[in-house]
């Protein structure tokens, strides 16, 4: 079963920034290089979303609220995916999960990002 750990979030200001790290140990490579991975968040009392998406070739999609602020990138030497948040703003609060774009189990715990003016 495939698990997600992830880290890197924490409570800043508006316009601040953190860097988000999601490892896959113990997804075998062969499976993990040519996955296209993906950031995802979960604001309170609401479904979550995908933010960022990566494929083995390292094409990039953003959802459009994050689009010019946040950055992923992945490390297959390392199965981890990363990504940068810049300008952070208050609506950018939610948990943040990192999984295999369009697979709904295997979540980790995610990790807190918030945004406190």
């Amino acid at each position: 079963q495939v698990h997600f750990v992830e880290s890197g979030g924490g409570t800043v200001q508006p316009g601040e920034s953190l860097r988000l790290s999601c490892r896959a140990p113990r997804m075998i490579s062969s499976t993990y290089n040519p996955a296209t991975m993906a950031w995802y968040r979960q604001r309170p009392g609401e479904q979550r979303e995908v933010v960022a998406s990566i494929t083995h070739d390292r094409t990039t999609n953003y959802v459009n609220s994050v689009k010019g602020r946040f950055t992923i990138s992945r490390d297959n030497a390392r199965k981890t995916v990363y990504l940068q948040m810049n300008s952070l703003k208050a609506e950018d609060t939610a948990i943040y999960y990192c999984n295999v774009r369009g697979v709904d189990e295997s979540w980790g715990q995610g990790t807190q990002v918030t945004v406190d003016p």
